[in-house]
């Protein structure tokens, strides 16, 4: 269930709503005269969700890539892969 917290709360009671934000890993929803204003959340929970855009977004252009026949063999991936950790590129 979302944890939804008025701007007045916000305002008065900052460090609660940072331990909510931190312990929960989830948005907190402000609202601003009753209406949905702002989501409040951790650095570390907007950047796990930063990282989960980013996979989905290269899992996307993988498929892309699927459907527009540019696709490798993967043993010829492992090679190259390989060959850049001998080469101390990885």
């Amino acid at each position: 269930m979302p944890n939804i917290k008025s701007s007045t709360d916000l305002r008065n009671n900052y460090n609660e709503i940072s331990k909510i934000c931190h312990e929960s890993r989830e948005p907190v929803f402000i609202t601003k005269n009753g209406q949905g204003d702002l989501a409040v959340m951790s650095i570390e929970a907007y950047e796990m969700l930063n990282g989960k855009l980013e996979l989905y977004h290269l899992l996307d252009e993988g498929r892309r890539a699927v459907k527009e026949g540019r696709k490798r063999s993967l043993e010829d991936v492992i090679q190259d892969i390989k060959q850049e950790i001998s080469d101390g590129k990885i």
